[in-house]
């Protein structure tokens, strides 16, 4: 196997490597997210395309576990084999995760259909609409924070799909630390979107990646000592 003394052992050389890591990782995100993506950046941005833009983030949740694996084997084994690790991972993962990724996104857009038209709800006054709404929103910031700690756990261990929800639902309440990070993440990301655009969040997709892994090491710590043999 390839390893890191390629590029040296001095500081420059680890940043060489760390940067070489995260360019190929972030264009095979790209790649495998593309076809979504596509449908994504050609949609208008209005309430009625809330169905078309969950279709369209499906590929993600694939190529996303993908590149969590890559980190790790990377982080863990050393190489500069990254493409290998990510088609490994995407190979190996990609039905598990859908399993679970394709309902999320359904209750998600459900959840965003019904808040981006709680307007035309006559039968609430407006106190009830505010209420209604932020129940919604907290709904969606659970299943959120359920599918991210879920994408994790999927992607690094091979576990039944209710086994993996159940573990994700539980280590979210069992380390609030991980869980606020995950809220964390979020927010970085709207902020991201916010003061740039969406393609810039695309371009940081490997990053997030890393992120999303190092904010789950007590969580990966604590299945590996006493969920696996």
């Amino acid at each position: 196997m390839a390893s890191d003394r390629e590029f040296g052992d001095g500081p420059l050389a680890r940043g060489a490597a760390a940067v070489y890591h995260a360019l190929v990782l972030e264009f095979l995100l790209v790649l495998a997210s593309s076809p979504g993506l596509v449908l994504l950046f050609s949609l208008v941005p209005d309430r009625s395309n809330i169905p078309l833009a969950a279709l369209a983030l499906v590929p993600l949740g694939p190529a996303l576990s993908a590149t969590v694996f890559a980190w790790r084997a990377v982080l863990t084994k050393g190489g500069l084999e990254p493409a290998r690790h990510f088609w490994r991972g995407y190979r190996l993962n990609a039905l598990a995760v859908l399993r679970w990724w394709v309902p999320a996104l359904a209750v998600l857009a459900l959840l965003g259909i019904d808040v981006a038209y709680l307007d035309a709800v006559g039968a609430l006054d407006g106190t009830a609409r505010a209420v209604l709404g932020l129940i919604l929103v907290l709904l969606a910031v659970v299943v959120m924070i359920v599918a991210m700690h879920a994408l994790v756990v999927t992607s690094l261990f091979e576990l039944r799909t209710r086994d993996a929800l159940r573990l994700a639902l539980h280590h979210a309440g069992r380390f609030p630390l991980a869980t606020l990070g995950l809220l964390s993440l979020a927010l970085l990301a709207l902020g991201v979107v916010a003061l740039t655009s969406d393609w810039v969040l695309v371009l940081l997709g490997a990053v997030f990646a890393l992120l999303l892994l190092h904010n789950a090491k007590p969580i990966i710590t604590d299945i590996e000592e006493n969920f696996t043999a």
